[in-house]
């Protein structure tokens, strides 16, 4: 089964819109749509929505995420992954490697990790 995605609502929606359209087979929700976290949610809420409901987090949060994940887990907690966008893929680029590894992950392949993409294979 392909990896679901979330994406913050710091990300831009388009990538959101694009890979729904590249790919409308892929579950991709958006922070703030309905049946997602709220906007304006703090990240560890995010994360325990994520644990729930099996969704990949999409985020742009270099800093604090990591720490954020730290938490989680030390609660013992999990999560099925966090990907970090990288500024310096075009948005092409980005969506192709979103693509290509949600369709090609293992069962918990990404469970309680970060990600940075590009992803290398």
């Amino acid at each position: 089964m392909p990896l679901k995605y979330l994406f913050d609502e710091n990300v831009d929606p388009e990538y959101v819109r694009q890979l729904r359209r590249q790919n409308p087979n892929l579950v991709v929700r958006m922070v703030g749509e309905p049946a997602t976290p709220t906007k304006g949610i703090l990240d560890p809420e995010i994360l325990v929505w994520c644990e729930a409901t099996g969704f990949v987090l999409v985020t742009n949060n270099r800093r604090s995420m990591p720490v954020h994940l730290m938490e989680h887990i030390a609660q013992c907690r999990h999560i099925p992954g966090i990907f970090i966008l990288n500024p310096n893929l075009s948005m092409g680029e980005t969506l192709e490697d979103l693509i290509l590894v949600a369709e090609a992950a293992l069962d918990d392949e990404y469970q309680d990790r970060i990600e940075y993409l590009p992803l290398t294979w």
